[in-house]
């Protein structure tokens, strides 16, 4: 008895991106290039797979990505491995591998890729993610953390994102953040009954994480917790009130929330988030911050750093609440009835290809209406209808999909035609 074959799919948490969903997904990419280029960044492209150590040093021994969440195997050589769970320890490596850290005094970067981290899935949140991020290496003014969210402000905006929020706040220094976390812990102490499993684990490790729990009873038990801006010292006060001022001079709207922490280790002084409420609980577009050690701590030298990661997925998913359609593609899809015409259009349709223009037909001759409707679900711009009538009179009808128009063009001269009008 035949076996049906076994039917495959997707890892869980880990999803296919389909045209034409891909086009958004094109879109924003577009748009990250074009504007980080403005700000001068290039793009960096770091391997998926790291060795697990530069995790565990530069995110952190005892975060929950680290603990929990990384995909670690070792390889057949016995080197112990991780799928990279976040871009800017990688980036750094690079930084520091490549000499770069001695030869640029001020370096700009951006990496857009996929990142693991064995979450449970949820709209937003997968197990493979694609992350867009940037870096700013070399450069501690205040300045530079403010141009660093107006450069994501603008790219969310020209990405066609809407109703996101700038947060802001100041996680003290090295300095300063002890007497907060003393303070915080002997605050948290007192309710430790009722904080929830992961809060009672975070408390002696990183207990300004507590403040982050998603838990509606953690964040109601936090409600009079101790107040960061209580415990800066005066050059993390005088770091923040710049960076402030510098958003006001770049006209980028920001409100203050002093309960955002971050997950991650390397962190200092200025930390953000672009927020939204069109995502439920994942409300978190993109975040960022200052990691002035980490360069260090990873073998370089002294040399302070501030950057910025967004999930694409969940920009995509806010992009697409707009519901604004996709414009037509630059698209030319060929109507082609007839045998003959058929193999008459074959030189055409590869003199537009390596003119750099984007062509589309049926290899079947199908009915017109068929292959109209096909050139309809493309989004097709432009289609050309040639049957062995219009071979015989030497002409073509080109129609815009857009306003409907249509009229003649020699067939001989459709190279020239779509090349001149810049397809």
């Amino acid at each position: 008895m035949n076996q049906r074959p076994q039917k495959f799919t997707a890892v869980k948490g880990m999803a296919d991106v389909m045209p034409p969903e891909s086009r958004l997904w094109q879109k924003v990419e577009a748009a990250a290039r074009g504007v980080f280029g403005c700000y001068g960044y290039s793009e960096i492209r770091t391997p998926i797979a790291e060795p697990t150590e530069l995790f565990r040093r530069g995110v952190g021994e005892n975060t929950a990505i680290v603990e929990k969440e990384m995909y670690t195997f070792e390889d057949r050589g016995g080197e112990s491995l991780t799928l990279r769970p976040e871009g800017t320890a990688s980036v750094v490596r690079a930084y520091i591998e490549s000499g770069a850290f001695l030869s640029e005094p001020l370096a700009r970067y951006y990496y857009m890729g996929p990142m693991f981290r064995r979450e449970r899935p949820q709209k937003g949140r997968q197990r493979q993610f694609f992350q867009i991020g940037c870096e700013l290496l070399g450069v501690d003014s205040p300045i530079a953390d403010a141009e660093v969210m107006a450069m994501i402000s603008q790219f969310l905006s020209e990405s066609g994102a809407a109703d996101v929020t700038l947060e802001i706040n100041s996680l003290g220094c090295p300095d300063c953040r002890p007497s907060f976390n003393a303070a915080l812990l002997a605050f948290l102490k007192k309710s430790e009954s009722k904080l929830c499993a992961d809060c009672v684990r975070r408390l002696e490790r990183n207990p300004m994480r507590v403040l982050d729990c998603k838990n509606e009873a953690c964040a109601e038990l936090t409600k009079g917790a101790p107040s960061l801006p209580d415990y800066w010292c005066e050059t993390c006060r005088a770091h923040y009130d710049e960076v402030k001022r510098a958003l006001a001079a770049m006209g980028v709207a920001y409100v203050e929330n002093y309960r955002i922490v971050r997950g991650l280790d390397y962190y200092m002084r200025t930390a953000f988030e672009f927020t939204t409420t069109k995502l439920g609980s994942q409300n978190a577009v993109a975040a960022g911050g200052r990691y002035d050690g980490l360069v260090k701590s990873l073998g370089g030298t002294d040399v302070p750093g501030v950057g910025c990661a967004l999930g694409v997925e969940r920009l995509v998913l806010l992009i697409e609440q707009n519901k604004e359609p996709l414009p037509a593609e630059d698209l030319i899809f060929f109507v082609v009835m007839g045998d003959r015409a058929r193999f008459e259009v074959l030189p055409v349709i590869q003199t537009l290809r390596r003119d750099g223009v984007r062509v589309e037909w049926d290899f079947a001759i199908h009915s017109l209406k068929s292959q109209m409707r096909r050139a309809s679900k493309l989004n097709a711009e432009t289609v050309v209808i040639v049957g062995d009538d219009e071979i015989a009179k030497g002409v073509a009808s080109v129609k815009d999909m857009r306003s409907g128009e249509q009229h003649e063009v020699r067939i001989k001269d459709l190279p020239q035609h779509f090349v001149q009008v810049d397809i």
